[in-house]
């Protein structure tokens, strides 16, 4: 297990008590380097959407949690925030509250010359994922998934 999924995994212990108490969704958790920075950040949702306050609610209490855990290394900057409107599709639940919705599925290599596409979220398993692209059915093995989410459109 890389140090990154380590990382995760210690903090979505340390956050999802805190999540759950007040009755939201623990979404994800992640450690990333972007711009020279690392950035530990968990995503929390509700029926009706998180609010800055309730992200700033979980916020203070995971980051008490973090301190007294200490298990970082690096500095990092922590973050508790919506999982936005591009949600990614990562846990059997997300593909389960899906059905029937439009997705985009982004490919690490092109199929058929495309690496994006759009279609209604028909079926799912732990190795693939199958979407009604306007009448064909297209199945794709999640191994060669790059990003798969909900759609919107503005």
């Amino acid at each position: 297990m890389s140090k990154k999924e380590i990382y995760e995994q210690k903090a979505e212990v340390l956050v999802a008590p805190i999540v759950e108490k007040y009755g939201f969704e623990l979404v994800d958790v992640e450690y990333v380097k972007e711009g020279g920075n690392f950035y530990l950040r968990a995503y929390v949702d509700k029926p009706g959407g998180i609010t800055v306050d309730d992200c700033e609610t979980v916020s203070r209490e995971f980051s008490d949690k973090l301190d007294e855990a200490d298990f970082i290394d690096e500095a990092y900057i922590m973050e508790v925030s919506s999982p936005g409107l591009g949600r990614p599709l990562k846990k059997e639940k997300d593909f389960r509250r899906s059905m029937g919705e439009e997705v985009e599925i982004r490919t690490y290599r092109p199929i058929n010359r495309e690496k994006e596409f759009y279609g209604i979220l028909t079926a799912y398993d732990e190795n693939s994922v199958t979407i009604d692209c306007e009448g064909e059915e297209k199945i794709f093995q999640k191994a060669d998934i790059a990003l798969i989410r909900l759609a919107f459109d503005f």
